[in-house]
């Protein structure tokens, strides 16, 4: 666990499984992220037109975690955030999504 979420670098607290996670859309974490799931802008534009998949979704968050305990396996974190419900996924998104579209 890394402790609480610093706005200023554009970071967003997940809490999944139990577990509060910091999710920071770093450049190496948003490369990541691109590389699964596509360029960024258009993932920014499936989202704000409601087309976001799940698996998308979950990509991106699972590629900006920072300092996630170790034994966090992807299908666990997966399993976690839909545990969750989208409700507590989407002002996450909603950092990510600014933060990606604004920079630092």
């Amino acid at each position: 666990m890394s402790g609480a979420a610093n706005p200023a670098r554009g970071e967003a607290m997940l809490r999944a499984g139990g577990v509060a996670l910091v999710l920071r859309p770093s450049f190496e974490a948003l490369v990541a992220a691109e590389a699964e799931v596509g360029p960024l802008f258009a993932l920014v534009e499936r989202a704000a037109a409601g087309r976001l998949a799940l698996a998308e979704l979950v990509a991106l968050f699972w590629h900006c975690r920072h300092e996630a305990p170790e034994a966090l396996t992807r299908e666990a974190f997966s399993e976690a955030v839909v545990a969750s419900g989208l409700a507590a996924a989407t002002p996450v998104l909603k950092t990510l999504i600014g933060q990606i579209l604004a920079g630092r």
